[in-house]
């Protein structure tokens, strides 16, 4: 569903974030003021200089990525993570460190684009999912036919079928849905990436190899303070908007990166 109606401009303390008639998804806008946000934040800081242009196409200056980049490392307090911490994270995420684990896959990609309407895709990815996990398969192969019929990823003309997978080859939101995980089958659940919805069937998974928390440790502390870091910058933005004056987007979507 667009965030604001057709040829209307969103905008952040007056400052555009797109040029009227832009077909914009919810979540490009978020990013957009997100990052426009933290840019004003930083010409208020004096790490930037005031005439520093504003873009209505969602890129900023070099400066200002580098007056972003400062502001936050000013303004975010991240503390390194207590070894227990990491112990209970490496405990209740043990697969996830498990290194040669890998994985045959198939999908239907379901694509998020510019302009789509995101409350149709998502119906018709939500049918298509109910579709092939009801399916008994007695009639051929109803996942390899959605696919054809539906995926807009060139694997559909095969069935969807990507073949066998390590992490590695995957976008990291899409690795950390299927590594890891003892399901094989269609997920009962759509898995979201940046390139949008996809039904998805692990056909066979080939188990890693353990690691011990102390060959891993440096690994697991990092993702901590990833996670850590991720908290502080969603406070810091929700602060920064309380603050602001917020026109035609919604900020409060969780499942959407606030900045690129």
């Amino acid at each position: 569903m667009p965030a604001i109606a057709d040829g209307a401009v969103a905008s952040v303390n007056g400052i555009a974030l797109n040029a009227p008639g832009d077909a914009l998804s919810p979540a490009e806008l978020r990013q957009r003021a997100c990052t426009e946000l933290l840019r004003q934040a930083a010409q208020s800081a004096g790490l930037l200089a005031a005439d520093d242009p504003s873009s209505a196409d969602g890129v900023i200056s070099e400066p200002a990525a580098a007056a972003i980049e400062a502001l936050l490392e000013q303004s975010l307090s991240v503390p390194d993570p207590a070894e227990e911490a990491c112990r209970r994270h490496y405990a209740a995420n043990e697969a996830t460190y498990r290194t040669g684990e890998r994985i045959r896959v198939r999908h239907i990609l379901f694509a998020v684009t510019p302009g789509v309407d995101v409350v149709a895709l998502r119906k018709r990815a939500e049918t298509t999912l109910l579709d092939v996990r009801c399916h008994d398969g007695k009639a051929g192969d109803r996942f390899a036919v959605a696919a054809r019929e539906w995926s807009n990823c060139p694997s559909g003309a095969e069935g969807g079928e990507l073949g066998m997978l390590v992490a590695a080859d995957c976008a990291p939101e899409f690795a950390r849905e299927l590594f890891g995980h003892a399901e094989v089958g269609v997920l009962p659940r759509l898995v979201h990436s940046r390139f949008g919805l996809h039904v998805v069937e692990v056909l066979e998974r080939e188990p890693g190899v353990a690691q011990s928390f102390a060959a891993v440790r440096g690994a697991v502390a990092m993702s901590l303070r990833q996670l850590c870091y991720v908290t502080a910058l969603r406070q810091y933005l929700r602060l920064l908007a309380g603050e602001a004056s917020v026109q035609g987007v919604d900020l409060d979507a969780a499942d959407t990166p606030l900045v690129q």
